[in-house]
């Protein structure tokens, strides 16, 4: 007994003593940077993949000189054929505290958008768009064909489900119980 005691404290103390504090989030790492000026505001907007292609998540940041204090603003996406989303307020970016920012967003669909940048401080207020922004197609297959072969489990899962139960079914109508163990 003194034994197992002694070598569960040993387990455990190695348990702690590697264990290294986790990051709870990664950093926004930026690989594109475009500048818009939004009236008397620079922007520098921040892509954390490049070149954009359509349905992949990434992150984008938004940093006006001077920083985001004293500053308030809206974005507006407008997608390839002049669709506008709604407008929706500049906010911290959840792992970039110091950077207004989306994350984990994705863009539906390829063609060229825009930005349109709304940003009110202490030197007045000014909008400035970010243009041309060319989204590629989507990676990989297409978004049926994936779906597709991704419920081919699911479909051998239920015949194997069917199956078992019409055999199962059929041996307890003649009279049979099924094996046990």
């Amino acid at each position: 007994m003194r034994k197992t005691l002694l070598a569960l404290a040993a387990v455990a103390g190695l348990l702690f003593a590697t264990a290294a504090p986790a990051n709870a989030y990664e950093p926004v790492n930026i690989v594109h940077t475009e500048h818009v000026q939004a009236g008397p505001y620079g922007l520098t907007v921040g892509f954390s993949t490049w070149p954009l292609k359509a349905m992949q998540s990434l992150d984008f940041t938004f940093i006006p000189d001077g920083g985001i204090e004293d500053k308030s603003g809206t974005l507006t996406m407008i997608n390839p054929e002049g669709g506008q989303n709604r407008k929706q307020p500049l906010v911290r970016h959840p792992r970039k505290r110091d950077a207004w920012g989306l994350d984990v967003r994705s863009m539906p669909r390829p063609g060229e958008w825009t930005f349109r940048f709304a940003v009110n401080g202490p030197a007045g207020s000014g909008t400035g768009e970010l243009r041309s922004l060319p989204v590629l197609e989507q990676p990989g297959p297409p978004m049926g064909l994936s779906w597709a072969i991704s419920t081919l489990p699911l479909i051998g899962l239920v015949v194997l489900v069917v199956v078992a139960w019409r055999r199962t079914r059929s041996r307890l109508r003649g009279g049979e119980l099924p094996a046990i163990g």
